[in-house]
C-alpha cells in the first residue's frame, strides 16, 4: 500500500511540476524543453507487469496531453517509452536479477546504472515526441538536435532529483 501511495504522490508532484513550472520555461527560445514527468514511468517498481507499465505510461502521457493540449503526442511517446522500459531493464539486469520491492534509484542501483537507464529511455521518449510534433523528416537534423538537447537537460534534472531525494531518504533513515 505504501508503494502505491508513494507512486501516486510521485505522479501528482511530477505532473504538477511539469505543467506549472517546466512547461513555461523558455530555454533557447523554446528549442530545449525538459520533460521531467517521464521520471514517473522510469521509477515504477521492477516487478510491475509489462501490461500495467504500458497502461500507466499511456495514462501519464494522456494526462500531459490534457494539460498541454497536445492530443496523443505525449500518450504515444510515453507508451513507447514504457514498452522500451522492459527491454532496457532486461539489458541492464544484474546477474542475480532485481530485488523484489526495490525501485530503480541511485541509492538502490547505483549512479552509473541509473545514468545508463536514463540515457537509454529518455531519448526514446524525446525522439518519438519531437518527431511526432513535427510529423515530417525534412527537418531531421534540427528535430534530432532539439530532441537530444532536451533529453540531455531532462537526464540532468532526473539525476538532480535522484540525488536530492536520495539525500532526504538517508537523513530519515
Amino acid at each position: 500500500m505504501i508503494t502505491v501511495l508513494s507512486n501516486v504522490i510521485r505522479f501528482v508532484v511530477l505532473i504538477a511540476l511539469q505543467v506549472l513550472l517546466l512547461d513555461h520555461m523558455d530555454l533557447a527560445n523554446g528549442w530545449v524543453v525538459p520533460y521531467l514527468y517521464v521520471l514517473f514511468i522510469m521509477m515504477l517498481p521492477f516487478e510491475l507487469p509489462t501490461w500495467s507499465v504500458l497502461l500507466l505510461g499511456f495514462a501519464t502521457g494522456a494526462t500531459m496531453d490534457f494539460f498541454s493540449s497536445t492530443p496523443g503526442m505525449h500518450a504515444g511517446a510515453c507508451t513507447v517509452m514504457a514498452f522500451a522500459r522492459t527491454g532496457v531493464l532486461r539489458l541492464l539486469e544484474p546477474r542475480d536479477g532485481y530485488e523484489f520491492g526495490v525501485a530503480p534509484t541511485v541509492q538502490t542501483m547505483g549512479l552509473v546504472w541509473v545514468l545508463t537507464y536514463s540515457a537509454l529511455l529518455v531519448p526514446i521518449h524525446h525522439l518519438w515526441l519531437f518527431f511526432t510534433e513535427v510529423f515530417r523528416f525534412d527537418r531531421f537534423p534540427e528535430t534530432f538536435g532539439r530532441a537530444l538537447l532536451s533529453a540531455l537537460l531532462t537526464i540532468t534534472l532526473i539525476m538532480l532529483v535522484q540525488l536530492i531525494t536520495g539525500r532526504q531518504e538517508r537523513k530519515r533513515a
